[in-house]
């Protein structure tokens, strides 16, 4: 899971790259914030699996369920959050940061654990 979590910060690394190359210091900003909004709900949800895994016999598919929601609507608020929050917005940017650290889970598949 923390694998995962590497690799979409590592994306968002790249998006900020290519969004500073193609729309500038706005669009570089706007990248980090739409990776952050995939990244860190992740890096939470990954941190509360792994503590509840050390307790036995919790109830680990319900937390999973519900941390899954949970996690879908803290991505959802954080780039609400971002869209009012930061006024230089560039969406293109906010797009290529969220595109790219959505898609980095389908890197961790071809690594070896």
């Amino acid at each position: 899971m923390f694998k995962a979590v590497g690799f979409q910060l590592g994306a968002t690394v790249v998006a900020v790259i290519i969004a500073a190359i193609v729309f500038g210091v706005h669009g570089a900003v706007s990248a980090a914030l739409g990776g952050a909004a995939c990244f860190i709900p992740n890096l939470v949800f990954a941190l509360r699996l792994k503590a509840l895994a050390s307790s036995p016999g919790a109830p680990y598919g319900y937390v999973f369920l519900v941390g899954e929601v949970v996690k879908l609507a803290a991505i959802a608020v954080l780039l609400v959050a971002a869209h009012f929050l930061y006024r230089d917005l560039h969406w293109g940017g906010l797009l290529i940061g969220v595109f790219l650290a959505l898609q980095a889970n389908f890197l961790v598949f071809g690594t070896r654990t």
